[in-house]
């Protein structure tokens, strides 16, 4: 069957099988890349490493919100434009995405390393943590061309639906950073830097895996010279689409800048390099979660352009139950096994990991709703309703989180720091519920209207 006609016509059970199981393979393999670092930083360049790499991580939430923007912007329309059999405007949207994603890179690189100090500082780094960040953020500012190319334009390849060979994008970069990572940090004994090394040049190798695919045979879609010519009506339309999850990204940059600043305020640096422990724990988790979504989304977009509304409603079923299936499994580990998952980071720091531990188990209560919320949000953008993604994307991340993290440490201390995770979570679940009900009532009613049509005429 073709891959782009089989997500109307296939088993959806068996369509989000077989999209979700390599998606969710590349997302959690690509979120080794932080874990993988922290692990080896925190064994090779203790607590302090660890910090340096959390004050960074809102500027690099800022490198992944913009890939974002353009990589599933684009990813939402490419699966529209198939499902309506527009083929030439799905390459024309590839064409300009790829150019996109090029010129933000080359535009981040050289503003980021102009304002790299202070932009750490803002971050939350201590004069202490200060020369850890920068020395790792000089060099991943290097490699952002290669992260945009081979994360963003890797959604392309879902969208035409060859999930396998996304998959194996995402492997063959972390499966490098994973071989470089024990390398540079402890053969050539070059700590931090070593990892940024390694980081980079695994990007390198997907994006040139990436740009050798859409050159291939193997490719629905072709990369030809007159669609790289940008055209701001095409451009428009993808950071409409996109701007549900470059808003969620750039909300959770700056949240890393709010709740950095409240860890060093109540908690010091030793705080810092705790929540650095509990993101990567919590990333790993969600990770799954986001391959459930990117394997639903062109399921969902191709049937919602074709108008085969049941299919719709079923594909977005199926991926809540597998999400919820997934958090429930993280929120049993980490209730069971806090000290096991934080000393993964660090085996020679006992007061990093009782606090890292008890950080976990409070920032991570609302775990088991939150596939429902992220995938509930998500479906959204799927169908190319952007604002209806954005309002619920931000919910949690920026209406709740933020008030929360300003509010609560001002009677619980540290405590509230990590009290405002589950009450975002639980509020932006609910806001989630009452909209999607709405929207899989509107369905129901276009369903049973097209089933009319037929008999009218």
């Amino acid at each position: 069957m073709d891959h782009t006609k089989q997500l109307g016509e296939a088993r959806i059970s068996k369509l989000l099988l077989k999209f979700s199981i390599p998606a969710i393979t590349g997302m959690v393999v690509n979120a080794l890349y932080n874990v993988v670092d922290r692990i080896f930083i925190g064994q090779g360049v203790g607590r302090m490493g660890i910090a340096g790499l959390t004050v960074a991580f809102p500027l690099m939430t800022v490198m992944m919100a913009l890939a974002m923007l353009i990589g599933l912007g684009a990813t939402a329309l490419i699966s529209i434009r198939l499902g309506e059999q527009r083929k030439a405007e799905a390459e024309l949207i590839l064409g300009n995405a790829m150019i996109c994603l090029i010129g933000i890179a080359l535009t981040v690189t050289t503003l980021g390393l102009i304002f790299l100090d202070p932009l750490l500082r803002l971050f939350g780094a201590s004069p202490e943590v200060l020369p850890f960040a920068r020395a790792y953020m000089r060099i991943i500012l290097l490699g952002v061309v290669f992260m945009a190319i081979g994360f963003g334009m890797n959604h392309f390849i879902r969208a035409e639906g060859n999930p396998k060979i996304a998959m194996l994008t995402m492997l063959l970069g972390a499966i490098t950073n994973t071989i470089l990572d024990p390398v540079f940090i402890f053969v050539f004994d070059w700590g931090i830097e070593g990892a940024a090394w390694a980081t980079i040049i695994s990007q390198f190798f997907s994006a040139a895996w990436v740009l050798s695919y859409f050159f291939s045979k193997k490719s629905h879609l072709w990369i030809q010279l007159k669609n790289l010519k940008p055209k701001s009506a095409v451009i428009l339309e993808i950071i409409a689409i996109g701007s549900a999850p470059f808003m969620m990204q750039m909300a959770a940059s700056v949240i890393g800048v709010i709740l950095n600043n409240s860890l060093v305020r109540y908690g010091g640096d030793l705080a810092i390099s705790a929540m650095g422990i509990v993101n990567s724990v919590t990333m790993l988790f969600l990770m799954p979660i986001f391959g459930i979504n990117q394997g639903a989304q062109p399921i969902i977009g191709y049937n919602y352009g074709a108008e085969k509304f049941d299919r719709v409603k079923k594909a977005l079923k199926l991926a809540i139950s597998a999400a919820t299936l997934v958090v429930l499994i993280g929120f049993a580990m980490v209730r069971l096994f806090p000290n096991s998952l934080a000393g993964l980071f660090s085996k020679q720091d006992p007061e990093l990991i009782a606090l890292s531990s008890r950080a976990m188990q409070i920032f991570l209560t609302m775990l088991p709703i939150i596939g429902f919320q992220i995938v509930g949000a998500n479906y959204f953008q799927a169908v190319g309703k952007p604002k209806q993604a954005l309002i619920l994307s931000l919910s949690r991340q920026v209406l709740l989180l933020i008030p929360a993290l300003l509010i609560l440490p001002r009677f619980f201390g540290l405590n509230g720091v990590f009290y405002a995770g589950p009450v975002a979570d639980f509020g932006s679940s609910v806001i989630t519920g009452i909209r999607l009900f709405l929207e899989l009532k509107n369905l129901d009613r276009k369903h049973t209207g097209n089933k009319l049509e037929p008999e009218l005429a």
